[in-house]
């Protein structure tokens, strides 16, 4: 019966390789690889601090490269349908964008699977550069440690029910369900307001 200890033995053997995967995760993805970093931080597997200057580095590459790429875009493909698909889902999410980018920007920060879009859209947009950084730079100081400190609950959990990797990967899997469930009632409930909020204009 393996324990924990081969994952932390795996990772701890192969840590370059770690630290290269958390820099690009939070270029592509974020919130999965942000929380795996605290929980293998937890384990004593990763550095935290090293951990957190690779995560720091992803999250400005993903601003950077995402606005650039929205803009590019936008030269290429103005009109395309994909912009469509893009422009249909920032507005449902968050459809205030137009009337407050900064908060719109913000809050897409802590919805799973939207952030991504709103920072390419930004740059097809055109939104005020200096906004968009203030809005990514300031939710990112929050939401970096939340979801780094949320790893770090979910592999103290775990390990509380079990050190078997079986039953602690069971107990991480089961969790990630839970803060997903959270994060889109709390998105949804987010889109019900703003759409209130708007009529009321």
């Amino acid at each position: 019966m393996h324990t924990v200890n081969l994952l932390t033995g795996f990772v701890a053997s192969h840590q370059i390789l770690i630290y290269g995967l958390i820099y690009l995760g939070l270029i592509f993805e974020g919130e999965f690889f942000l929380i795996s970093t605290g929980i293998l931080a937890h384990l004593g597997a990763l550095n935290v601090w090293v951990a957190l200057i690779f995560i720091l580095l992803g999250g400005i590459s993903k601003a950077l490269l995402g606005y650039a790429l929205g803009e590019f875009l936008y030269k290429k493909f103005n009109h395309h349908i994909f912009f469509k698909y893009i422009q249909g889902r920032v507005y449902n999410v968050l459809p205030g964008f137009k009337i407050k980018p900064f908060w719109s920007i913000f809050i897409s920060k802590f919805i799973i699977g939207i952030n991504y879009l709103v920072v390419i859209f930004c740059g097809y947009e055109k939104i005020d550069y200096k906004k968009f950084l203030k809005a990514e730079i300031s939710s990112t100081l929050i939401w970096l440690p939340v979801l780094l400190s949320l790893g770090y609950f979910f592999g103290y959990t775990a390990l509380r029910v079990s050190r078997e990797i079986g039953k602690f990967s069971v107990v991480v899997i089961v969790l990630f369900m839970i803060f997903i469930f959270f994060d889109k009632l709390v998105s949804w409930l987010y889109g019900l307001f703003e759409e209130f909020y708007a009529e009321k204009r």
